[in-house]
Parts: C-alpha cells; structure tokens; sequence
C-alpha cells in the first residue's frame, strides 16, 4: 500500500536538502548516494544518467530508500522505503536543469558529461518514519 508523505515534511522537498538513496546490488548489499530529489504529489522524483550503478541496480531491483534531512536542522529527517514505479527518459534533461536551478542557483546542469542520457526516476513512497 502506497502512503502519502506527511504534510509536516513536505517542506524538505523544497529546502536544497539532499536525499541519501539507497539501492541493491546484485548480491543484496546496499549501495548508497546522495541525490537531489524533488516531489511530484506523493512521488519523489530522482535524476541520473543511464548506465550507473543507481540505475542499473534500480532496473534490476526498483525497491528504494531513501534519507532526506533538514539542512537547518540534522535531527529532523525523513525516511522513506519504497518502489521505483517509472523509469522515463522524457522531461530528464529538463528535470535535471530543474534541481540545478534548485541546488546550485544555476539555470543549466553543469556537471553534463559528453553523450550522458539523463534519465528521472519515480518513487512511490510505501513507508515513511520521520524524525523532530
């Protein structure tokens, strides 16, 4: 069962706060890295480029967690466990142009790399615990 994400934590979607997201490797071990994330209704929307190991190990696997905590306040946080439920390469670039404008002040990601296809992930939350 999907759950909503708590209005009272709402708000770190909006801070440039990072999200720690935690992936399965194919033995089962936790791969984790910090991404920008935003929010889309209930879903938590992500952005990487095709072939790294958060999107080969999501392809493979699409349950996710994920940790966002308050920039202004470290005991604060949310945790989220859930499913990637879309994987599109539509709007990617545009997203990640979006979470530039959000995390760095800049209206192009800088960071592009050559012949990179950005691809955006969702996530549907199906636990949250929260913190503070």
């Amino acid at each position: 069962m999907a759950h909503a994400i708590p209005e009272k934590y709402r708000d770190l979607f909006s801070k440039r706060a990072f999200a720690h997201l935690s992936t399965l490797m194919s033995d089962g071990s936790p791969q984790v890295t910090p991404v920008w994330c935003d929010l889309d209704g209930d879903q938590v929307i992500i952005n990487s480029a095709k072939g790294r190991q958060k999107d080969r190990n999501i392809r493979r696997d699409p349950r996710v967690a994920l940790a966002i905590m308050d920039p202004d306040n470290p005991y604060r946080y949310l945790e989220l466990r859930g499913r990637v439920v879309e994987i599109t390469e539509q709007g990617a670039d545009a997203h990640i142009d979006k979470l530039a404008k959000k995390y760095l002040g800049v209206d192009k990601y800088p960071y592009r790399q050559g012949n990179e296809i950005r691809v955006m992930y969702k996530i549907q939350p199906e636990h949250a615990t929260m913190m503070g």
